[in-house]
C-alpha cells in the first residue's frame, strides 16, 4: 500500500519551496504507482522488519581484542541471546581488517571500519565460524543484520585489485565526484556512484543474504553517499528484509542554504529515511538524551505524533562510538550517556515505540540484564509495535507517557510524582530504581482522540488557575496537584487534550493556587462525556 507522507509540514522547519517540491514529488509518486507496478508502490514502505522487532548490538569496540575469538561467543551465547527475547542481532563489519593506529591517549584497528577486502577471515573469528555464528543465531530465532561499510576503506595495496586508483572508483580520482561527505579527508574514500563500486556491494549484500545468513544491513557512516544508493542496493538485497542506516550528522553541521541547516534533527532524519526506505538510528531522541530535560525525550523520533515518523526510529542507549566498552581504553565513549541515566533510558526506549536497540555491554557485561529482560517482556506482553500510539501527560514531572500496544499498554513513569494510576488500574508491574522507574500494565487502549475542555463563571483571584480534573490519567486521576491547566479564552476557560477513544469520562472544573491550594470545585454533579463521541465538554461553576 502506498504511504503519502508530507513530512515537510509537520514539525514547521522546512521551507515552503521544499514543501512545494516535496507536494510535486509525491504526486508523481503517486501517479506512478496507480499507473504502473504494485511492486514500486510496494518499495515505498519503510524496510523495518515486521515492525514488533528488538534489536541487540552484538559486539562492542573492543570486540575484535577479546581474549575469545567474538564468532565464538556469539555462537556460545545465541540461544540466550534468543531466550532473553531479541529478534534481530546487530554484527560486526564481516569483512578483513588488518588497520592499525595509535596515538598518546589510545590505538585500536581490525574493528572492521577500516577494511581491505571481502574475505571474511577477520579479527573477529574465520569464515566457517562466522556461518556457524550466523546459523546458530537465526536457528535460535534472532536474525542477522550485518554491519556494512560501503563508503570508505584502506586504501593501502591489499584494495588495489579490488577497486584500482585511476579508475574513478575512488573520491579522489574523478574530482570530488562522490556522492556525500568525506571520511576523513577523504582520501580513503569509494565513489559508490560509480557503476563498477555500485556493484561490487550489491554482490557482498546478496553474498551475506545467501551464504552467510544475512537479514538484514546496518549502513555505516551514511552520510557519506545517497540515500538512493541505499534503496537500490535493498531493491536487491530484499525489500522485506530490516535495514537501518547511521546518519550521525546534526543540522548545523550542512552547509548555509542547505535546508537541513536550520531544520530540526527529527526532519533530518526522516528525509534520509524517505529517500532510502530504511529505517533510521533516532539520534534525535540521542540528542535531547544528551542535552535536555527527562521530559524533553519526547522529542525523538518515536514521540512523533505520527506514526510514520515513529516507525522509522530505530532506538538506542548507546552504541560501539558514543559509548564505553569493556577492554583497552573503555572503547571510543564519543557520546556516553552518564551513568544515572542509562536505567531509565532503556526503560523509554523499550517501552514506546520505534525499534529499540541495546547494547552488549549493558547487557551481558555491565550486570543491567535483569532490568532490561524485564523491560522486553512488558514490550512483548503489550504487543508493542515501531508504530505504536503513544501519548504524553505533561502536567506531571519527570516523563510519564502510555504506549499503546496491540495486547495491552504500558504506562511508564520515570522520575515522577506520579504516584498511582486512577483507581482500579493496579500496582505497577516493575518497580526499579527506589522508584526512578515505575510502570503500569493496562488493558489496550484506543487510539487518541482530542477533545476541547471548556470552564465557564469561573472567577480566579491573582495568583490563581483554571483547572480540569477528572477520572482519567489525563485528568489527573482526581488529583488536584495534577490537573489540567486551562487557558483563558473569550467568556471562559478552555484547552484541548488528547485522551483515548471510547472512555466514559468524569471531570470538574477547579479554582487554585499555584501550590493546589486553596481549592474551589464545581458544585454539583460531575461532567461526564464518551470521548470520541463526543468532541466537547463543557463544566460551569
Amino acid at each position: 500500500m502506498l504511504r503519502v507522507q508530507i513530512h515537510s509540514v509537520l514539525l514547521g522547519s522546512i521551507d515552503p519551496e521544499r514543501t512545494t517540491m516535496n507536494v510535486i514529488s509525491l504526486l508523481k509518486l503517486l501517479f506512478l504507482c496507480l499507473t504502473f507496478t504494485v511492486t514500486f508502490c510496494a518499495n515505498a514502505a519503510v524496510r523495518n522488519g515486521s515492525g514488533e522487532e528488538i534489536m541487540l548490538q552484538g559486539f562492542h569496540w573492543n570486540s575484535s581484542r577479546n581474549p575469545i575469538l567474538w564468532d565464538s561467543v556469539l555462537l556460545q551465547k545465541a540461544e540466550t541471546i534468543g531466550s532473553d527475547g531479541f529478534t534481530l542481532i546487530w554484527l560486526p563489519p564481516a569483512w578483513t581488517d588488518t588497520s592499525s593506529w595509535s596515538s598518546a591517549q589510545s590505538s585500536g584497528g581490525g574493528e572492521g571500519y577500516f577494511w581491505s577486502s571481502f574475505d571474511k577471515n577477520n579479527r573477529y573469528g574465520s569464515d566457517q565460524q562466522l556461518k556457524q555464528a550466523a546459523t546458530a543465531l537465526n536457528a535460535a530465532g534472532v536474525k542477522v543484520v550485518y554491519d556494512v561499510v560501503p563508503n570508505h576503506m584502506n586504501d593501502g595495496k591489499a584494495s588495489a585489485s579490488l577497486f584500482p586508483r585511476g579508475s574513478e572508483e575512488w573520491r579522489h580520482d574523478c574530482l570530488q565526484c562522490d556522492e556525500g561527505d568525506a571520511f576523513m579527508d577523504g582520501a580513503a574514500d569509494l565513489n559508490t556512484a560509480n557503476p563498477t563500486v555500485f556493484n561490487a556491494f550489491k554482490q557482498e549484500f546478496i553474498n551475506l543474504r545467501d551464504n552467510y545468513g544475512a537479514h538484514g544491513l546496518r549502513f555505516d557512516f551514511v552520510r557519506g553517499y545517497a540515500p538512493e544508493t541505499v534503496d537500490r542496493w535493498m531493491n536487491a538485497f530484499g525489500n522485506q528484509q530490516f535495514c537501518v542506516g547511521e546518519n550521525w550528522k546534526g543540522p548545523a553541521e550542512y552547509p548555509q542554504g542547505d535546508w537541513r541547516h536550520s531544520a530540526s534533527w527529527q526532519d533530518v532524519l526522516k528525509d534520509w529515511s524517505d529517500r532510502s526506505h530504511c529505517a533510521v538510528f533516532d539520534f534525535a531522541l540521542k540528542e535531547r538524551m544528551q542535552n535536555g530535560s527527562l521530559a524533553e525525550w519526547r522529542e525523538g523520533l518515536n514521540g512523533n505524533p505520527n506514526p510514520a515518523w515513529r516507525e522509522i526510529a530505530v532506538t538506542f542507549v548507546d552504541n560501539h562510538d558514543t559509548g564505553y566498552s569493556p577492554g583497552i581504553n573503555g572503547g571510543q565513549h564519543h557520546w556516553a550517556l552518564p551513568d544515572a541515566q542509562v536505567n531509565l533510558a532503556y526503560a523509554f526506549i523499550l517501552s514506546s515505540p520505534g525499534t529499540p536497540t541495546v547494547y552488549w555491554p549493558h547487557m551481558y557485561d555491565w550486570q543491567r540484564d535483569q532490568l532490561i529482560r524485564q523491560l522486553i517482556k512488558l514490550r512483548k506482553s503489550a504487543g508493542i509495535r515501531a508504530d505504536s500510539p503513544i501519548l504524553f501527560n505533561r502536567q506531571y514531572s519527570g516523563l510519564v507517557a502510555t504506549t499503546s500496544g496491540t495486547r495491552g499498554s504500558l504506562v511508564i513513569a520515570l522520575k515522577s510524582d506520579l504516584q498511582k494510576l486512577p483507581e482500579g488500574m493496579g500496582a505497577p508491574v516493575l518497580n526499579w530504581d527506589n522508584g526512578d522507574i515505575r510502570i503500569w500494565s493496562t488493558p489496550a487502549q484506543s487510539a487518541a482522540v482530542k477533545v476541547s475542555i471548556r470552564c465557564d463563571n469561573a472567577k480566579p483571584q491573582a495568583g490563581e488557575g483554571v483547572y480540569a480534573v477528572g477520572s482519567s490519567l489525563e485528568f489527573g486521576a482526581w488529583d488536584p496537584q495534577h490537573g489540567i491547566a486551562l487557558n483563558s479564552v473569550d467568556n471562559g476557560w478552555s484547552t484541548s487534550i488528547e485522551v483515548p477513544a471510547r472512555q466514559q469520562l468524569e471531570w470538574k472544573c477547579i479554582v487554585r493556587g499555584q501550590n493546589a491550594s486553596p481549592i474551589y470545585w464545581q458544585s454539583g454533579p460531575n461532567n461526564t462525556f464518551t470521548s470520541g463521541l463526543a468532541s466537547d465538554t463543557v463544566g460551569r461553576f
